[in-house]
């Protein structure tokens, strides 16, 4: 039956509804609709003009429409008389083939015709920075090792349990808060469930923490590497397959506890590594993580290489424990569709052709991976991923439309970027 919308605002008293979709660049596009409006809404979508936004189209096209989901229905902890919904964007009516959460759909449908489904949880790191954008906005948090500083977390202890309040309130069972290893920044960790409803917290939740942080006279960004000194903003997510209850990834038996289909499932992402990053690392800046130099942490919190490991925090996947993986390649930048998406292609890719991760390796990444000859390294930045991702077979058959449109708009950047002249050009070419 239906989700009667306009009947559940007179319920709970909200007066509007924010309609929003996320395009390919991850931007939150939306229409804030009156609740008297939006069962027609719910029906027909919301009307956009969708070469306005960064989706792969022209003026000529027909009008976009952003249909939304009931199921994914949250109120606004800070503004209860809005609610927001994610929406699925239609054309011509039909589902628009490269539109990041109609392609995690597809391939959330793909998994279900073999009775599975991916279930994973995303640790989002970011800074509390000046309104400018030129500081962090904390003059005391000035520690050289300043991850876990109970000092700096509870100077900014306002915000921060607001937002996990608001977590609490909406039923996501946040379970954790802390500073992280850059001066600044900080990580709230939710309960995991299954792809979609992920994503779309992700997508939530990056709304909510500049939109809390904003109320506080903050500005809060998930920018890759705002700073240069600083460790930059991951989203490292945690994966597992599920089959009526049961993890499919759990095996007592098993290396490490993880099944041999676990180990398919990995060995996928493996495969395509070079290509994700064009995904999940999806700006310039977010080579400057990619590539950066450990703090004095010892770690640089981000990989180098196409590696696994154990519980070690050093290389690009890790298995901390019995029936699961932690994803570290993702940044703060990566559209949380598509970084599900991403994640669900590969690994299926990986089961498909029973793939083999090989070896795994135990050491220090960050001090002795110049020692591995073997391992493959990780795009020195967007272009070289870019060019990857074009010439990956796996990618363009899992994720279909969405690829060549990704290209069209990310070679465009780069474009923008490299017409771009910075001071250090000048200062190191002028005098040639």
């Amino acid at each position: 039956m239906p989700t009667d919308l306009g009947a559940i605002a007179e319920q709970r008293g909200i007066k509007y509804f924010l309609i929003s979709f996320t395009d390919l660049l991850g931007v939150q596009r939306a229409k804030l609709v009156p609740s008297a409006a939006i069962d027609g809404m719910a029906k027909a979508g919301a009307a956009f003009a969708g070469f306005a936004t960064w989706l792969d189209m022209t003026p000529a096209d027909p009008d976009l429409f952003a249909v939304p989901d009931p199921d994914s229905l949250i109120q606004l902890p800070w503004k209860p008389e809005v609610g927001w919904l994610a929406a699925d964007a239609w054309m011509n009516g039909k589902p628009v083939d490269h539109a990041p959460r109609n392609v995690l759909k597809r391939l959330v449908a793909a998994a279900a015709e073999r009775g599975c489904e991916m279930k994973t949880g995303v640790e989002c790191e970011f800074f509390l920075i000046s309104p400018d954008g030129a500081e962090i906005s904390d003059a005391a948090d000035r520690q050289g090792k300043p991850c876990y500083d109970q000092q700096a977390l509870m100077r900014r202890y306002d915000v921060i349990a607001e937002i996990c309040d608001a977590m609490q309130g909406l039923g996501w069972q946040p379970y954790q808060n802390d500073h992280e290893d850059a001066n600044g920044q900080f990580e709230m960790n939710w309960q995991y469930d299954v792809a979609l409803k992920t994503a779309d917290r992700h997508s939530f939740f990056k709304y909510m923490v500049r939109s809390i942080a904003e109320k506080h006279g903050l500005r809060a960004t998930f920018m890759p590497k705002p700073f240069l000194e600083l460790t930059g903003n991951g989203c490292h997510t945690h994966v597992s397959l599920w089959q009526d209850g049961k993890n499919l990834f759990d095996d007592a038996a098993g290396e490490l506890g993880v099944s041999a289909l676990g180990y398919h499932f990995l060995a996928g992402i493996l495969h395509s590594a070079e290509a994700l990053a064009a995904l999940f690392n999806p700006t310039v800046n977010s080579y400057k993580r990619i590539n950066g130099s450990p703090t004095l942490s010892g770690a640089s919190w981000a990989p180098g290489s196409v590696t696994y490991t154990g519980n070690n925090r050093t290389h690009m996947i890790r298995i901390p424990e019995p029936g699961r993986f932690e994803l570290r390649l993702a940044d703060g930048a990566a559209n949380p569709y598509l970084l599900q998406a991403g994640i669900l292609a590969a690994g299926l890719d990986g089961i498909d052709n029973r793939r083999d991760p090989g070896k795994r390796l135990d050491i220090n990444m960050y001090t002795d991976g110049h020692t591995v000859t073997t391992a493959r390294k990780l795009p020195l930045n967007l272009l070289d991923a870019l060019r990857v991702l074009e010439g990956s077979k796996v990618m363009g058959e899992r994720l279909g439309a969405l690829v060549p449109s990704y290209l069209k708009l990310k070679h465009e950047e780069w474009n923008a970027y490299a017409r771009h002249l910075s001071p250090w050009e000048r200062e190191n070419t002028l005098d040639c």
